[in-house]
Order: structure tokens, then C-alpha cells, then sequence
């Protein structure tokens, strides 16, 4: 198994586990995710795109890769996904190049790119 699929599997393993608990604060989280990335002004795949970014600033490996994902399901270009991925690099600096990498590899896993 390759680090995209473990961190995919982690993700709706744990995602399965809180709706089975019934959290609340889960439940309220994913209400959150609805409206924050619904479309409104801003359609919800740039929505997306602002999230890649960010994920890239915070280097969180799970937030990419979903993210990416996600946008590409809204109709994001590979180009759009990179340039997304570009604007965390200059926003986070050095350390968000290191980020970048991750990233990166989910656009070779979405995209099949080499």
C-alpha cells in the first residue's frame, strides 16, 4: 500500500468510526465543509483550490491530497491544481516547497502523470 491510499484509508477509517460514535462536533464539522465549499460567489472548485493552497501553508498531507482531489472532482485543470499548489509555496515560503512535494505526488495519483 502507498502513502496516498494509507492516508485515504486512515481518513474514512476514522471518518466511519466518528459518524458510528455519532459525534456532534464531527457532524457539525461536515455541516462546516457543506456550507464552506458549497458554491456561492466563489465556485466550490476554486473553494478548493484556496483549500489546496492552504493545506500546502499548513502541511497537512491529508488536507492535500483530499483537496486535490476534491478539486479535480469540481473540474480543476492539473495546471489550476499546481498553480493552487505554487501560490502555498510563495504564502508558506521554504518550508511550504517541502510541502509542495507531497502535493506533487497526489498530482501524479490523480492526473497519472510521471
Amino acid at each position: 500500500m502507498n502513502e496516498l491510499e494509507r492516508i485515504s484509508q486512515e481518513r474514512e477509517k476514522a471518518h466511519k468510526k466518528l459518524l458510528s460514535m455519532k459525534s456532534k462536533v464531527y457532524a457539525a464539522f461536515l455541516d462546516l465543509e457543506k456550507a464552506a465549499f458549497s458554491d456561492g460567489a466563489l465556485a466550490k472548485k476554486y473553494k478548493e483550490l484556496v483549500a489546496v493552497g492552504i493545506s500546502v501553508v499548513i502541511d497537512c498531507e491529508s488536507c492535500m491530497q483530499w483537496h486535490i482531489e476534491q478539486a479535480v472532482k469540481a473540474g480543476a485543470s492539473e495546471r489550476e491544481v499546481l498553480e493552487a499548489i505554487e501560490v502555498g509555496m510563495e504564502m508558506g515560503g521554504g518550508p511550504a516547497t517541502v510541502s509542495a512535494r507531497f502535493a506533487l505526488d497526489v498530482i501524479e495519483s490523480v492526473f497519472g502523470n510521471k
